[in-house]
This record gives C-alpha cells, sequence and structure tokens, in this order.
C-alpha cells in the first residue's frame, strides 16, 4: 500500500497576517471631515478609494499590492483625520468667540 497525502485543509489560515483595509475609518473621517471643515474633507475619498483595494488585491493573492493600498489608505484616513480636528477647533473658536452673533448680525444688515 503507498502513502496517500492528506487533503488540503479547506479553512487553512493564510501564510500572511491580517491587512487592515481602514474602510469604517476612511468613511467616517471622510463624512466628519467634510461636515466640519469645507469641501477639503472630501480628499477622505482618496481614503475610501484605497481602502477598497486592500481587498481586491488580497483576492487577487497580490499581498504587497494589498500593504501598500493599506499604507496609503492609513495615511488618507489621517489627513482626513487631522482636517476634521481643525474644522472642530476652528467651529469651537468660532462659537465661543461670538461669531455666530456676528454672522447674525452681518445677514441682518444684508437684508434689511
Amino acid at each position: 500500500m503507498s502513502y496517500v497525502p492528506p487533503p488540503p485543509a479547506q479553512n487553512a489560515e493564510p501564510l500572511h497576517g491580517p491587512v487592515p483595509n481602514y474602510l469604517a475609518w476612511s468613511i467616517v473621517s471622510t463624512i466628519l471631515a467634510t461636515c466640519l471643515c469645507c469641501p477639503l474633507g472630501l480628499l477622505g475619498i482618496v481614503a475610501i478609494v484605497f481602502s477598497s483595494k486592500v481587498n481586491s488585491a488580497l483576492n487577487r493573492g497580490d499581498l504587497e499590492g494589498a500593504r501598500r493600498a493599506s499604507a496609503t489608505a492609513k495615511t488618507w484616513c489621517w489627513v482626513a483625520t487631522a482636517l476634521a480636528i481643525i474644522g472642530l477647533l476652528i467651529n469651537i473658536w468660532f462659537m465661543t468667540t461670538g461669531g455666530m452673533e456676528q454672522y447674525m448680525q452681518a445677514m441682518q444688515q444684508m437684508q434689511g
């Protein structure tokens, strides 16, 4: 009788560690940056695009491409997060210095 190797395991672990795609972070940071900061917050869309490329690259077996896309997505997530924080700080400053009141007075002058 000859040796017959066992069939490969169906649920075998991949040979690489997990590659994060940062999709949730990219979506949340893009929305917050756009709402709190300005249209520059839409730069977070770049993070969303690269986040979606991670899983596509992994499905193709391109581990290095997935890692590059993951790193790029993380960088753009930080950019969008920084814009959201800057926007939040500007809004806090605007509200605490009476900026809203000045804005309302300017609007009333323009209407009247």
